[in-house]
């Protein structure tokens, strides 16, 4: 696989089994109007085989991986690069790039440690809804 394929453009790579990231992913489709962002669990195996791809371990996920034309992104900044797909005024928490990227990360790392303890874990990947189903991508 290469490192960036159009069939990928816009892909959010999730972890399927926890509360917060599941959360995320349905904030992103109300708020996603244009509908260019897509989804994939880390669970799944085009998640493993990208965790792979980008140096991620699937058996420990420890941050979002969000591929678009510009590159691919992790962590903080997976999260300002989905601000941006977002457009309107969810853009404008790209002034957070203002913060040095290590501060940023240290940040997200943190709460990445800590949310399965605050926020929960499911045995097994939610049920897509319809409108997860139509923008998941599995191959």
């Amino acid at each position: 696989m290469s490192r960036y394929e159009p069939a990928l453009d816009h892909l959010m790579l999730f972890d399927g089994v926890c509360h917060l990231c599941n959360a995320s992913v349905r904030f992103i489709l109300r708020h996603d109007r244009a509908g260019r962002i897509r989804f994939a669990s880390i669970q799944s195996p085009l998640g493993h085989s990208l965790c792979a791809c980008y140096g991620l371990d699937p058996e420990a996920p420890a941050a979002v991986l969000f591929l678009t034309p510009a590159g691919a992104f992790m962590a903080g900044d997976a999260v300002l690069e989905i601000a941006r797909a977002l457009g309107g005024w969810w853009k404008i928490a790209l002034v957070l790039k203002a913060v040095p990227h290590g501060q940023r990360d240290a940040l997200y790392h943190f709460v990445a440690r800590h949310r399965y303890r605050w926020f929960g874990r499911e045995e097994s990947c939610m049920l897509p809804t319809t409108n997860l189903l139509e923008r998941t991508v599995t191959e």
